[in-house]
């Protein structure tokens, strides 16, 4: 019997795993890599440029806000 610890999944990483399921090479398993991290930088970028809008920044304030 397996000894390994019982993992609690949700549902988005069930299916992330199936996605997998079948053998890769070491090829496509690094371009989806690369391929969620592309998405994952461009949404925290968005994210960004959302708070920069919203709260008026400026490059004055970022420098500001370093130099504390």
């Amino acid at each position: 019997m397996s000894s390994a610890p019982h993992l609690n999944l949700n549902s988005h990483q069930l299916e992330i795993l199936k996605l997998f399921s079948r053998d890769l090479d070491e090829k496509d398993l690094i371009e989806i890599k690369r391929l969620i991290v592309a998405y994952l930088g461009d949404k925290i970028t968005k994210m960004a440029n959302e708070t920069w809008e919203k709260e008026n920044w400026s490059d004055q304030k970022v420098k500001d806000i370093v130099i504390r």
